[in-house]
This record gives structure tokens, sequence and C-alpha cells, in this order.
């Protein structure tokens, strides 16, 4: 039986990231796949959906100077964005594949093992891996586990994947559906509403059985959204309940309840479903190593670690922030707290995402709704993006920025959220303020590039230092600064004179 300090079950993000750390510390590894390497932040995931909404948006943004010009709109052939997918998936494959080659190729210092198969626990230590070559058991000090999750199913529901799909159908489709209906309103049911919204082939239909959509987001950032996604052509069943969906004649035909009990049958081409992951913890072993499971599936862990101490569970199966950023975070803490003398707690607080939307939010730390929730009283500045030069330039003045500080003279980020042309690239110092927990001030005379989209931050912080260049008062509409007391019934209008 050949031994390792350290095996990995599942190659995604969060599996790769794991291995590669092992392979700092000088240890033998060894990493079990099934599938394909990259798992679904390459495939199905996060590369094939952010790639296809990246074309979606440059169509969007060529048919927007188009109409205004009064010239007709322009189209891409579905077959020309798969390929581009399948291009975009290509290089990342490749990248992955030739490492690894190389890396087994490496004998003087590194002892990295990949083993194509399925791995199960037989003991805490012990891990049988079955492949088309046959049966092997392999012994590890460690064993990380890293087995990713799949789109959540319904049992109501048949999903075939050709006419009723998830989001690991989606994308193998032969053209753009005429018309798709979108089970849930959450992050990926917006984004992908967004992309055949933007391509202008498809009608798309939203089902949201909340108020509104991104409800776990402050109203201001999901009205903007929800807007232009009417604007678009959107359909959105709001405080919709759906009765019925299945497949008649080759096509979709669903039924929902309204809040005002009338009932609306409609009939489309396609479906999607979009309404969460389940993590892939079945059939691998976790009851004879020991291994406790919340009541949802997940691997329950503490810091990474599961209740056998030897074992470690990253990624989407540890029910926290299932985010590709976050998996490889996990997963290079876990193997840090087996062999390193790194200390410093993992933290979920200073967290960057985005949402790839029209325009895109990006997002860290809390934002109003939780600060309420969390009874906090708070300070919240806004800047429109008519205020900022390099969102003028770009003739892409819809959005904001929004920051939130404690309500005290330190003023420390709570956190940001930034709707518009290049948000994700504006919330990073905040998020490393957050982390170092430092003031605004460290902010507010940093000098930044002209013209660029960041330096409406530092002018949300000059705002909450009375020393902005335009005066809120005078901008009302365009610059709101605000405290908001944690009891959420009042809002306190400050105003720079």
């Amino acid at each position: 039986m050949e031994k390792f300090d350290v095996c990995i079950i599942g190659g995604g993000p969060a599996g790769y990231a794991a291995a590669m750390r092992a392979i700092d510390f000088g240890k033998k590894v060894i990493l079990i796949e099934k599938g394909k390497v990259g798992g679904a932040g390459i495939y199905d995931g996060a590369l094939t959906s952010k790639t296809t909404w990246e074309l979606s948006h440059k169509v969007a943004t060529i048919n927007e100077m188009m109409e205004q010009n009064g010239r007709p709109r322009f189209e891409i052939p579905w077959e020309d964005v798969q390929q581009t997918v399948k291009e975009a998936i290509f290089d990342r494959k490749q990248q992955y594949s030739a490492h690894i080659k190389l890396l087994q190729e490496e004998t003087t210092t590194v002892r990295f093992t990949y083993a194509r198969g399925t791995g199960k626990l037989l003991s805490k230590n012990e891990v049988r891996i079955i492949s088309k070559k046959g049966e092997s058991v392999i012994w590890a000090d460690n064993i990380v586990i890293a087995t990713g999750s799949r789109p959540r199913i319904l049992p109501h529901i048949e999903t075939d994947e050709k006419i009723i799909m998830t989001s690991d159908g989606i994308h193998h489709m032969t053209d753009y559906p005429k018309s798709l209906v979108i089970l849930g309103a959450g992050v990926i049911g917006c984004e992908y509403a967004t992309i055949f919204a933007n391509f202008g082939k498809t009608k798309v239909y939203l089902i949201d059985r909340a108020d509104r959509i991104l409800p776990f987001e402050d109203e201001d950032v999901a009205r903007v959204v929800s807007d232009n996604l009417k604007t678009a052509g959107v359909t959105i069943h709001s405080t919709a309940k759906l009765e019925r969906m299945e497949i008649v004649d080759g096509e979709v035909e669903y039924v929902i309840s309204n809040l005002d009990g009338t009932q609306e049958t409609i009939r489309v081409e396609k479906a999607l479903l979009s309404v969460g992951r389940v993590p892939n913890t079945e059939n691998i072993g976790l009851k004879a190593a020991g291994v406790s499971l919340s009541a949802r599936s997940y691997i329950t862990d503490s810091r990474t670690r599961t209740n056998v101490d030897n074992i470690y569970a990253v990624g989407d199966v540890s029910g926290h922030i299932a985010l590709v950023n976050m998996g490889e975070i996990e997963a290079r803490f876990a193997i840090e707290r087996m062999y390193g003398s790194n200390t410093e707690d993992i933290s979920y607080d200073n967290v960057c995402t985005i949402m790839f939307l029209t325009p895109e939010v990006a997002a860290v730390g809390l934002n109003e709704q939780q600060c309420i929730e969390k009874g906090l009283s708070c300070k919240v500045v806004k800047l429109d993006y008519s205020c900022i030069a390099r969102a003028i330039a770009m003739r892409k003045t819809q959005g904001f920025f929004k920051i939130i500080v404690t309500d005290d003279d330190d003023m420390h980020i709570l956190g940001m959220r930034a709707v518009g042309e290049h948000a994700s690239s504006a919330i990073q110092a905040i998020g490393l303020l957050i982390k170092m927990n430092q003031p605004i001030e460290v902010l507010a005379d940093l000098v930044h590039p002209h013209p660029s989209i960041i330096e409406g931050i530092q002018e949300c912080v000059r705002m909450l230092l009375n020393k902005s260049i335009f005066k809120s008062a005078v901008f009302k509409d365009a610059m709101q600064c605000y405290r908001r007391t944690a009891e959420a019934k009042e809002v306190e209008h400050l105003q720079e004179l």
C-alpha cells in the first residue's frame, strides 16, 4: 500500500489549490479526480457562464450604439458563442493539463501523483481509488475532501438537460431558444436572464417567489438590475408561486399563482432551473471514516477541519460560501493549518464578489439591510456614476458606489456595494481595508489614476470627511450621505456645508 502525506479527493478549484499548497511544504501528494480537473470552475460553471456574459455584454454595448444611430442590430450566431466558450475552456484546460504533466515529470523536489478515478474513504487514513485500470488502496496521513457540488433539481420537475435544464445543460443547446423561463431570481438566475436579454434573441421570463429579485441585496441595488432587465424585455413574475412545470409537446408549460390569487399558464421553448446547488457528499465513504454531515448534507467543519482530526473539507462541500476564490482560500488554509505556522483564522468578512448583471454588481462586507439585521448603526455614503469622469468618458453613467462605515469618529468600513462599469475592480481596496481594520482616512489622500472609476471611492471617502470636490447639499440626487439608526426607523441625511 503506497503512503502519502496528503490525499485530496476532488480536482476542482479547491482540491487543486490544496494539492499545490501541499507541494509548497514538500509533502508527498496525491490528487484524485473522477472527471475533469478544474471541475465546475471551468466546465458548465464560472468560466463558461462568464465567457458567455462577456460576449453578450459586448453585443449589447454594440447594439446600444447601433440603435442610437438608427442602424440595424448586430447579431452573433449561437455557434459563434459556443465556439468562443470552447476556446476559453480549451485555454484553461491546457494550462491545468500541462501543469500536471510537468509536475509529475519533476522528480527532484516534487512528489506529486495525479490519479484519474473515484476516491472513496475506507477509514480515516485509507482511500480506495477506482479507475478504468482497476482498483487500488492508498494510505494518507491527512485527507482533504473537495468533491464540489452540482445543480439542485426539483423532484416534481422532469429535468432532461435539453428542454428543462440546469446550468449543466444550458450551454449545450444548439441555438438560441425563442423563449426561456428561469426559475429562481438569485445571482445565477439573474445572470442568465441578463445574458439572454443581452443577445436579444430570446424572450426571457424570470420566476421570483420574493417581492423583488436579489432579495439578499439592498433594494437600491436590486432596483437598478430589475429595471434594466425589464427594459431589455425580461418579464419578471414577482411574488409568484410555481404550481406546475412540465414538458408538453416538446416545449415547457408552466403555471404560476400570483399574489392576487390569479393564475397564469405560459408556454415557452426552454426552461432553466436555478434553485441552488447541493454538495457531492454521497458515496465517498464518509460514514466509514466517521465524518459527520449537517442536516443539509454539508460536511461539518471547524476552520476547515472535520470532526475527524486528520480529515478536512473545503470548497462547496463545506457549506460556507460557494465561490471559486473562497474554495481556493479554504483549501490553502487547510494545508497551512496542517503544516504551517500561520495561526491567523480564516475570515469570510472581506470576501469580494461580483455579479455579472447589467450593470455588473460587486460587493464586499455588509450591506445596509445586513447592518439592520445585526442591529448596527452606520453611516452610508452614495455617489452616482454620473459624477465620475471616467464613467462620463465611457458614456456609462448608470450605477453608483455605496460605502457603509461605523457610526463613530473612527468610521471603520463595514462594507461596500458597487453597481456599474468596472465595479469588480473598484472594491478591492475596500476589501483590504476591512481585512486590516483600517479607517477611511487611509484612502482619502491616496492618488488614484485619472480618469478612473476608482476615483469615485475617494470622493465617497471625502464626503464622509466633509472635504469632497462636489458637495452633496448641491447634487442631492447624485450624492447622498446619511446615518441609519440600529432601529432602521429613520434615516438622518448628512450634508456638507
